[in-house]
Order: C-alpha cells, then structure tokens, then sequence
C-alpha cells in the first residue's frame, strides 16, 4: 500500500461529504464489468480488494478509495485492415468513392462487430484525500489519468472543488539554480537522473542517468540555454522520487528501513498490514510535500 507516483491537489473548500455520504455514494458508481458493446467501463472498487468490504478504508481523517477501469483491447491495425477493405468493395461495387461521413460509419460498425471478441485489460488508481490538509493525491503518472478519477469522483459526490497545487516559483527555474550554484535544500540529497531541456523552441532534450549531476558537464548544458524540467532526489533517507515541472512525483519508492518497520505484523493479517502501511505513507507523505513546497517558494493564493 505504498504509492508509486503522485499527481497533487488541492481542495479550494473542505470536502463537505461526511464519511458515511461518501460510502453510499462510492457505492452507487461502482464498477460493473464491460457489457458486449462497451468499449470502456470505470467504477469504484474496494480499496482492500477481496480483503475489503467497503468503498474507502479511513483512518482519522485519511480516506484512501480505489478506481477501477477495464478496457476492450482493439488493435487500430486490425480495424484499418477492415475498413479498407470494405471501403474497396463498396467502391468498387458502386463505381464511386465513398465520403468521410459514410467511413466513419463503417468503422463503427467493425467496432460494434469486434468488441464482443475483444480482450479486456483491467486496471487500479488509487487516490488519497487528505481531510486534515483538505489535498487530493492520485497515485498515477499522468494528469490525463488522474482526471479520470478526478472525472468520476466529481460525478459521484455531484462537485468536486480540487484543482492542481500551484506553485509560487517555477520548478524548472529553481531545480536548474540547485544544479548551477550547487545549493541544494537541507533534507534533500541529489540522485544521479536529470532530463534537461532546451529553452527555445525545437531545442533539444537531455536525459542523464548514472551521471553525477553538479560536473561541469551539466553546468555547460545548462549555461547553453537549457532548464532542469525533471530531477532525481532523495528526501530525509526516506523517499526517493524523479520530480518533473508540473509538481508530479515519478516513481517513488520508500526506503527499505522505513518499509520494515511494519515487519512484525503477522503476514496473514491482511487488514492490519494494509492500515499499517498506509498509515505509514500518509505520515511520511505529510512530512515530504510541505517541504517540497516550501522549496518551491510555497503555493499561490487560491
């Protein structure tokens, strides 16, 4: 129960659903599996799994909820394949070229014809609220998915007043001063991953890896017109992540000390070891975003 990656939020008013609304509601839009026609279906589903019996797992005023997508698999070569040749033997047969309209028609057509054979892929996001510090945190690694969720949690409570954390200073301009001056913040330690990019436009990008990233090296990259747009680091020995421009986090992962303190808990309880670690990352979580924000120069006045 350790999140992977982080898209942010913030409430612009509490969250006014007490928890017991919020539970009904999650309910009415659970997920129910693709019918023979669905291209798509996304619903709620029980954040503990088989383990769970309810829609959020809650602990204070921490709400965790799990969405659920499954999608029918259609391979665009497959469907182009048909199209042409059904358009060949329209045209063919009618001794004239068939218009835009009259092939889009077609090609829903094969769809509806192909999607009762389709394989399905299934899929989770998992997402946070934080009801003490009224922030939203959708563990996925892009913003397009976690408005998904965002999409369906907002249809589901009937308003949903978040919008994504804004900050006061740019994160490519402060990350690309750590690298030139060397002054990184107190907690934070430099890893070896960076992607440079350049400032005018059509300008290359520059991704490192295995590279220390205070050499000169980097330092002529960056006196060359180019800005850090995303950043390895490493908080309190605790979290590592890759930060990009947008304030998401990448590919977090939890120390293996602060993963072990939950060690003790017997392995079949399930339950316990569930609540325990995700008590776990809130707290560290916490801790991790209101200094990243403060490095950032804060948020901007809602």
């Amino acid at each position: 129960m350790f999140f992977k990656n982080l898209q942010v939020y913030r409430f612009t008013r509490p969250m006014e659903q007490d928890d017991n609304a919020l539970e009904r509601n999650l309910e009415e839009f659970k997920f129910k599996p693709c019918g023979s026609q669905d291209i798509s279906k996304l619903g709620w589903v029980f954040p503990m799994g088989k383990s769970g019996s309810m829609y959020t797992h809650i602990n204070q005023k921490q709400i965790l909820i799990c969405l659920k997508k499954e999608e029918k698999m259609l391979p665009a070569g497959v469907i182009k394949d048909q199209l042409n040749e059904r358009v060949e033997a329209i045209e063919l047969e009618q001794g004239r070229a068939l218009k835009k309209k009259e092939k889009d028609s077609l090609k829903e057509d094969i769809v509806m014809q192909l999607l009762p054979r389709a394989f399905s892929r299934t899929s989770q996001t998992f997402a946070w609220i934080d009801n003490e510090t009224n922030m939203l945190y959708v563990d996925c690694s892009s913003s397009r998915k976690a408005e998904e969720l965002i999409s369906l949690l907002r249809k589901t409570l009937g308003s949903l007043p978040v919008v994504p954390v804004q900050l006061q200073n740019q994160t490519d301009v402060v990350m690309t001063d750590w690298l030139m001056e060397g002054n990184i913040p107190a907690n934070f330690q430099l890893e070896d991953e960076a992607e440079l990019c350049s400032a005018l436009e059509g300008g290359g990008i520059i991704r490192c890896k295995q590279q220390d990233l205070l050499s000169e090296e980097i330092k002529n990259h960056l006196n060359s017109d180019k800005f850090v747009t995303k950043l390895a680091l490493n908080w309190a020995d605790s979290i590592s992540f890759v930060i990009g421009e947008e304030f998401a986090l990448k590919r977090l992962k939890f120390s293996d000390v602060l993963q072990e303190q939950n060690e003790d808990i017997e392995a079949d309880d399930f339950a316990a070891r569930f609540d325990a670690d995700f008590v776990l990352m809130v707290g560290e979580i916490k801790q991790l975003i209101p200094s990243l924000l403060e490095i950032f120069g804060g948020e901007q006045t809602l």
